[in-house]
């Protein structure tokens, strides 16, 4: 903050002591000559030269945290990278702003704030005062839309008339190249000087009208000291089109053998970068074609159940609580808790997974998702904004907007990259006038221009942005969510992927997986029989024996009596039934004969063993397990194939976590550990492999899910959990870590091919524009040629972007899908 005053929120006050505590820490910050806050408005008035974040840490230590906001503009006019980093700057100059960051892409400014110290109309003017237009970013997708195909059209139609305009100028002068005795005719007929006062004419036009949007925007940053790419343009076609303009009707001025015109140069250039400006807009519109998609997935309209009739609303009328119906086919408005009905819902388009859901009773259901063939009636549990669906559009347009690390090294050089292009092509100038050959004049302005026009710092501004963009719409669309932007670069940096096994790795819920019936009674009816007898008890053991022998329950189990770290007894059907541990079984004096070997063999394999008794003989055996997830073995091996190590940290007990280790063939097993013993796991496997990506889903993940470079959560765990995480994985499915991190490294490599070509053509380009070719092969580079590889250099790294909406995803469907064949021990993690 420059000496002056700043008036902001400050949060967690709720006496005067807070008051007098938090002016205190104001105050005792170094440049605040005056401080004072006030409880009532909860506002502090600060006066000095501190800087924002230096108030910003004085209230944190003290408890007092300001109140911060985020802000979103539309920018119009920025054609390069030095246009982003420009605007970037003046909003940061605004008083109360922490941080701003503009996309190029999407020509937006994401600005962070202290509460209450800058409205909308201070960003807007410190905008506009850097030389562009800006307004408040609309939540209206439809209005969005209109705005950049009213843009588009302008551009199109700017285009048409510089070409129709240009055409006759270049056939004028260059069709002596193409048609021999061209020139002959034209000076035989017209005249060469009626030939360049038509030139004149139609490139003047050209220059003021379609043109003019180059000279609106440059030649005032070039005033003011900060010029931008399209100060380059307009001082490149502006020097051709007043030489050309000199050597028509001032002729004398220019040394004999230099009477040249150029009328053609400065037309061909003005078309050709409205030319690239088009394609660019057109490949721009496709970068944001996830949000689209993710956005039309919203119906206008849902049949609303008020007062017993059914009504179509807008959604925007749909309130939590109302009771919707939903017809065959019809997609879902919001989300919502099934009634009545059963159907099977596609959410491929949320969770990325292919398989219809079934839904009936109890289920949840999300909006956007398209319901199957059966109809339904479910309640709202969310609307607007809280809706999954519109959080999903939340994280990935802030994902869109982040800056990652390797974007620094291009921030850096386009600050400095267009005034050195000016200087360069000045030098360029004036060696050719120096050294060069005659006519020197003409030669010196063929290469200035040259160099003027082939830089592109256009280029280096869209590399980064656009990749991320189009990469992160693309992870959407397969059900991966990056709620940060720059976990896209860490997670390419993983070496290790370490999982938490309960709902990660296995299904989270225990079922039976084995029973076998001693000699003399059936497995059936060993089955039905502790079932029953379990019917009562809260354990989720019970649960899985009811779902195993659901539809042959008989009536409610009598006299049901648990007996605490054993089991329980119960009369079913006029038997004593015994169910519970082996230790019950001894307790009972009950003899486990021939089982005791399957009791053991199920207890090494990891898995649950639980014993029942009938009328004093040991009637079974039962397995209980939680099974491993489908897919979860081919993940693993996926992630072996791609290099990475893998580990499983569950506070289970290490049989049971090695059994499922050797199942999944996961290299290394921390178990038994407490959840806060998690994090420090995480540390010890950073130690030995590097950066590690960490895959949960509880409660109790969330300090590993941070500690870890990357958090990887599932969107079926916790929102503790998701919260905490730098990666959602929609479908709760192993394999969404295989593509969160193919789709990583594709990214990374899309941006990396972009940076190269941006810098390597700038690099490359300048050089021969400046003709250090001219001594060994007599040829300089056409001022036209340079426009066109100049609009070309933009649409390259577009299109390279535009790849990443093709991105195949690194597992198919069907081989993720196939069934585990085993399963994996139910106990729950401490």
């Amino acid at each position: 903050m420059a000496d002056g005053s700043l008036r902001f929120e400050v949060t967690k006050m709720t006496c005067g002591g807070c008051a007098g505590r938090a002016q205190k820490a104001l105050a005792g910050v170094e440049g605040v000559t005056d401080a004072s806050v006030n409880l009532a408005t909860k506002m502090a008035h600060v006066e000095g030269s501190a800087g924002v974040p230096a108030l910003r840490a004085a209230l944190d230590k003290a408890g007092y945290p300001a109140g911060e906001s985020t802000m979103r503009l539309g920018i119009e006019g920025m054609s390069c990278a030095s246009c982003a980093g420009r605007v970037e700057r003046a909003l940061a100059d605004v008083p109360g702003v922490l941080s701003a960051t503009v996309n190029l892409a999407s020509e937006t400014a994401e600005v962070k704030l202290l509460n209450g110290s800058a409205e909308a109309p201070a960003l807007i003017h410190a905008v506009e005062g850097a030389g562009y237009k800006a307004s408040l970013a609309s939540d209206d997708s439809a209005e969005q839309e209109a705005r950049k195909s009213a843009e588009q059209t302008a551009l199109k139609r700017d285009l048409i008339v510089a070409a129709v305009l240009t055409a006759p100028v270049f056939i004028l002068e260059m069709g002596g190249h193409f048609i021999p005795g061209f020139h002959d005719l034209i000076a035989g007929t017209i005249g060469m000087t009626t030939s360049w006062l038509i030139q004149f004419v139609l490139v003047t036009a050209v220059l003021v009208w379609p043109g003019r949007r180059f000279y609106q925007i440059g030649l005032p940053l070039l005033l003011k000291g900060a010029p931008d790419m399209n100060s380059l343009v307009a001082l490149g076609t502006l020097a051709a089109w007043l030489y050309s303009t000199v050597a028509l009707s001032l002729p004398g001025l220019l040394p004999e053998g230099t009477r040249a015109v150029y009328f053609e140069a400065a037309g061909v250039i003005v078309t050709l970068i409205l030319l690239g400006r088009f394609l660019e807009a057109r490949a721009k519109g496709l970068t944001g074609a996830a949000i689209k998609r993710l956005v039309g997935l919203k119906p206008s309209t849902a049949r609303v159940e008020r007062e017993n009739e059914i009504t179509e609303l807008p959604i925007a009328e749909v309130v939590q609580g109302d009771v919707l119906h939903v017809r065959p086919g019809e997609r879902i408005a919001v989300d919502g808790e099934v009634l009545t009905g059963r159907s099977y819902v596609d959410e491929s388009m949320i969770t990325g997974e292919p398989v219809p859901v079934e839904k009936s009773d109890g289920a949840t259901v999300v909006g956007g998702t398209v319901n199957g063939a059966g109809a339904l009636s479910f309640r709202a549990t969310a609307v607007g904004a809280d809706t999954m669906l519109a959080r999903i559009i939340a994280m990935v347009e802030e994902a869109q907007g982040a800056k990652l690390p390797i974007q620094a090294v291009a921030d850096k050089v386009v600050i400095w990259f267009v005034p050195a292009v000016m200087a360069a092509a000045a030098l360029t100038f004036l060696a050719w006038l120096i050294f060069g050959p005659s006519p020197a004049l003409t030669y010196a302005l063929v290469a200035g221009v040259s160099v003027l026009i082939v830089a592109c710092p256009c280029a280096m501004g869209l590399a980064t942005p656009t990749s991320i963009m189009v990469g992160t719409g693309r992870a959407a669309e397969l059900g991966v969510l990056f709620r940060k932007g720059d976990a896209l670069q860490r997670l390419e940096s993983v070496g290790i992927v370490a999982f938490d096994k309960t709902g990660t790795l296995t299904e989270g819920r225990p079922e039976l997986v084995r029973t076998t019936a001693a000699p003399g009674f059936d497995e059936g009816d060993v089955l039905r029989l502790a079932a029953s007898a379990e019917q009562s008890s809260e354990h989720p053991i019970a649960r899985a024996l009811e779902r195993a022998a659901e539809g042959t329950l008989p009536p409610q189990a009598e006299e049901v009596e648990a007996i605490a770290g054993h089991g329980l007894s119960a009369r079913v059907e006029g038997h004593r039934v015994l169910v519970g541990a082996a230790r019950l079984m001894a307790r009972e004096g009950i003899d486990l004969g021939a089982l005791s070997a399957v009791h053991d063999e199920i207890a090494g394999a990891g898995q649950t063993p639980v014993l029942v008794a009938i009328d004093g003989q040991i009637a079974g055996a039962l397995a209980v397990a939680d099974k491993v997830k489908p897919g979860a073995k081919a993940a693993i091996a996926k992630l072996h194939d791609m290099g990475l190590k893998t580990a499983m940290i569950t506070g289970d007990t290490r049989a049971t976590a090695q059994a499922i280790a050797a199942e999944l063939g996961i290299d290394h097993v921390e178990a038994e550990v407490l959840p806060e013993g998690k994090r420090d796991a995480v540390r010890a496997l950073r130690d030995a492999h590097g950066v590690v990506g960490f895959v949960g889903d509880g409660i109790n993940d969330a300090p590993a899910l941070a500690e870890a470079e990357v958090g990887l959560a599932m969107g079926t765990g916790t929102d503790v959990a998701i919260e905490s995480a730098d990666v959602v994985l929609v479908s709760g499915e192993t394999r969404g870590v295989v593509e969160a991190v193919h789709l990583s490294r594709a990214v990374l490599r899309n941006i990396r091919q972009n940076l190269f070509w941006a810098f390597g053509y700038n690099v490359a380009l300048i050089p021969v524009a400046a003709g250090v070719f001219y001594p060994a092969f007599g040829t300089l580079l056409s001022p036209m040629l340079a426009a066109g590889a100049m609009a070309l250099s933009s649409v390259f790294v577009l299109s390279n972007a535009l790849r990443l909406r093709r991105h195949a995803p690194a597992m198919a469907p069907e081989r993720a899908a196939r069934p585990a064949q085993s399963a994996a021990p139910q106990e729950a993690e401490a």
